[in-house]
């Protein structure tokens, strides 16, 4: 990628909010993404179709599909428990690794960016 975009992207880093912003959606992303990721994986091994699987949760075929095909899905956390309770699963919160931590959690609690945030970035 350009550098141009990667030295912009760094200064504005220096702002707390959009600092702030930034951090939190990617985060959201990369966990709603990996939820997706293996409530469909689960899905497929238990050789459900999504309406097998919508009607297990008394929902329309319509709201599974949106949430396993969505390009941007952004569901609620009840739906992801009932599907994932309907496949057999539960969603639980795991600690961060100690890097990822100071990268993300440490940059959001002062509203600067910590070497480990400018790293994850060139990663």
């Amino acid at each position: 990628m350009d550098s141009a975009f990667w030295d912009d992207l760094a200064e504005n880093l220096d702002d707390p909010q959009f600092l702030r912003s930034y951090l939190t959606e990617s985060v959201r992303i990369a966990t709603v993404d990996a939820l997706i990721n293996a409530l469909e994986e689960a899905r497929e091994s238990a050789r459900l179709n999504k309406a097998e699987l919508a009607r297990a949760i008394g929902a329309e075929p319509a709201v599974v599909r949106r949430l396993l095909s969505a390009t941007s899905p952004n569901p609620t956390v009840g739906t992801l428990a009932e599907v994932a309770a309907a496949l057999g699963l539960r969603i639980r919160l795991e600690p961060m690794p100690e890097r990822e931590r100071r990268a993300v959690t440490d940059a959001l609690r002062t509203g600067r960016p910590t070497p480990e945030t400018h790293a994850r970035l060139a990663a």
